[in-house]
């Protein structure tokens, strides 16, 4: 990855090359204080709106690949399954920019469109919901821990997919089962995890920062309702999952779900794939009824 990474969002790029979806294109200008530096995204219209949400989403990829092009049909089909408008953020990426670039990109964006909800999108009674997938679920998690810590305004809810939320994916020394028994042979593997920290922040002392690592983070009370959903055969399940109960024991409400035989990476998977309807039928329960909704799998 480390070596080749710039093929890989090529690669990525040329895979999301369907027919045109619905979306807007634009560079929004980050809030007064920020500077002149602008954030492009892209504005996805569902087929039929029905909620007045805006889901503000980061991007996998290990802060290092993916971007508004690669992750275009995911977002569609994420705004046709929720009936949500979604707006997809192009932070910068590593190695080119290290943590934390990406990082301050998404907050600025979270700021200014939980500042004004229905400016960006978002319908008279909507919320902003953050959402994000992998490493942009930890990005999630590291703005909601930001907006906290800063003393300004949050979003009341989160979505993290399989997110990242620890340092260690060494099968010798990490402290979770998953990163051994799926670290190898699956859709992500530990040497990738690895290489992708190298790339975001190089210095590994930095890697236990709670911004690069929020399940270390020494306060998680106030964060938002969180749905965390996990996928079975991923080395990140553990830690997904261990997260959540961590915001629990904080005070928080989470819904934990587990999506069984799915492999990590799968929100971009076609829109008949199981894992991928399981996955957006929680969600949607989750939007309706925050994290008291339906079931509360893996929950304390």
């Amino acid at each position: 990855m480390r070596e080749d990474y710039e093929k890989v969002r090529r690669m990525q790029r040329q895979l999301a090359a369907l027919p045109v979806p619905r979306y807007r294109a634009g560079n929004w200008q980050t809030l007064p204080g920020d500077g002149d530096h602008q954030v492009p995204v892209r504005v996805f219209q569902p087929k039929e709106r029905k909620r007045d949400d805006l889901l503000l989403f980061f991007h996998g990829g290990g802060w290092v690949t993916g971007d508004i092009e690669s992750y275009t049909p995911a977002c569609t089909t994420m705004a046709d399954l929720t009936g949500c408008v979604v707006v997809s953020v192009d932070y910068r990426l590593a190695p080119e920019h290290p943590f934390p670039a990406g990082l301050e990109d998404c907050y600025r964006m979270a700021r200014l469109v939980l500042e004004d909800p229905q400016r960006a999108g978002a319908g008279e009674t909507g919320e902003v919901v953050l959402i994000g997938d992998s490493a942009g679920a930890n990005l999630a998690a590291a703005v909601s821990l930001l907006l906290r810590e800063r003393g300004q305004r949050g979003a009341n809810r989160q979505i993290l997919f399989y997110p990242v939320t620890h340092w260690d994916h060494d099968p010798a020394t990490s402290p979770f089962p998953s990163v051994r028994h799926h670290g190898e042979g699956y859709r992500l593997t530990n040497t990738e995890v690895q290489d992708y920290f190298e790339l975001y922040v190089p210095d590994p002392e930095q890697r236990r920062d709670r911004l690069v690592a929020p399940l270390l983070a020494e306060d998680l009370s106030g964060q938002p309702e969180t749905l965390v959903v996990t996928a079975e055969l991923d080395l990140l399940c553990d830690e997904g999952e261990a997260y959540g109960r961590a915001l629990q024991e904080a005070g928080n409400a989470v819904r934990i779900h587990r999506v069984e035989g799915a492999l990590h990476g799968f929100i971009v998977l076609p829109r008949f794939s199981r894992s991928l309807r399981e996955a957006y039928e929680v969600i949607n329960e989750f939007l309706d009824g925050g994290a008291t909704a339906g079931r509360q799998e893996g929950t304390a």
